[in-house]
């Protein structure tokens, strides 16, 4: 079903809710030169597994792409110059402030890299992302895993601090905040509090994959911190608000003399001819992280309105994919989902009775919300 034909059905309106709410995102999309139909996958499924932007490029992004192409036979020099500027611009910072990767998991890695050392406590939340955990392996590490809180799923600062700190000795503190896979926030004023009063050999390195969606008014980015306090790393990507992630461009924010022991560790010659032209253009089109929370925001109150119907616990997010309560096995609900054409958040341990699902176009989620409603009736969820 295309974008216009999920729109003029009965099915749209109850699935998107009351008013036009649809087909506002519809027209949207359709009057946006550049953007066509909904992807869907090889096999016909439609992917709510990655928590990928499903607008995919901007169609500003995509021609920059287009008209970079003769030159990726070249080296990016000339292509990332622009970007820099317009991301120094964009953030409000200076260029010294800045480290580029390829997306933000490089950042996360080169920060693992260069602040390592033997016995070095790495103090991360359970679940988080777990590139970081992954990044410290062939690294003298002590990795030490704390729960997240019983109640709002927030990092548990008191003992996250104990951790860091107990031992008297350098540690790296990880906050991926929003979380992955939960969407909760963690209170920046309780975060702020640890980092006004932390040691310089505490490093924080701040996650805000997800800042862009984030409304909740106890949330704020720890970007004030970069020009005192050298020991904070923020992390960002496009992948994410940009619709960027296949093309992998990422950058850390910190203080200079941060960022340059960062860039010891940096692949050269990053990122490459096509990201940069894409980032670029991205950057300059105003409207497109407000399309991009629109949709996000459609397609979220399909989620939490089919599970309100079905009287499925979820918890609150602040990202661009929720956690849902199933009834029954998640490893056979995985697969269930799977087999009608719907691709769904593996499984994050210990949470073993939630499940991740990301928000894609509005009649992405529609197929996800009836498949739910077929499983109720068969008594599997």
């Amino acid at each position: 079903m295309d974008r216009r034909g999920f729109v003029t059905t009965g099915m749209a309106a109850g699935l998107v809710g009351a008013t036009s709410a649809g087909g506002a995102i519809a027209a949207l999309l359709e009057n946006t030169p550049g953007w066509g139909p909904g992807k869907t996958l090889a096999d016909g499924s439609v992917k709510l597994s990655s928590n990928e932007n499903p607008l995919g490029l901007s169609p500003a992004a995509r021609q920059a792409v287009i008209d970079a192409i003769p030159d990726a036979n070249r080296y990016p020099g000339d292509f990332r110059a622009p970007l820099m500027s317009a991301l120094s611009d964009f953030v409000g910072v200076k260029q010294e402030n800045l480290v580029l990767g390829a997306g933000s998991t490089e950042i996360l890695q080169m920060a693992v890299q260069a602040y390592q050392g033997p016995n070095t406590p790495l103090v991360t939340a359970e679940p988080t992302f777990e590139d970081v955990p992954r990044y410290m392996r062939p690294l003298a590490y002590n990795l030490v895993t704390v729960p997240l809180t019983g109640r709002g799923l927030a990092h548990d600062i008191g003992r996250m601090r104990q951790a860091a700190e107990g031992s008297r000795r350098p540690a790296v503190v990880y906050f991926c905040n929003p979380n992955n896979p939960t969407a909760t926030i963690t209170n920046s004023r309780e975060i702020d509090n640890w980092i006004a009063d932390a040691p310089e050999t505490t490093m924080f390195l701040m996650d805000e994959a997800y800042f862009e969606y984030a409304d909740d008014p106890s949330y704020w980015s720890a970007l004030k911190w970069i020009e005192t306090k050298p020991n904070v790393i923020v992390v960002r990507t496009f992948s994410k608000i940009f619709g960027m992630a296949g093309m992998r461009l990422g950058y850390g924010i910190a203080h200079p003399d941060t960022a340059a022991r960062m860039r010891e560790f940096v692949m050269q010659n990053n990122p490459n001819v096509l990201a940069a032209a894409a980032g670029t253009a991205s950057l300059a089109d105003e409207g497109l992280m407000a399309r991009s929370v629109e949709v996000n925001n459609a397609s979220k109150k399909i989620v939490m309105d089919t599970c309100d119907e079905l009287g499925l616990e979820y918890l609150p997010t602040q990202a661009n994919f929720m956690m849902h309560r199933i009834n029954g096995d998640l490893g056979t609900y995985i697969n269930r989902m799977a087999e009608v054409g719907v691709r769904v958040g593996r499984q994050f341990p210990p949470m073993v009775e939630w499940n991740r699902v990301s928000f894609g176009l509005p009649e992405e989620q529609g197929r996800w919300a009836e498949a739910l409603r077929d499983f109720r009736r068969k008594g599997w969820v």
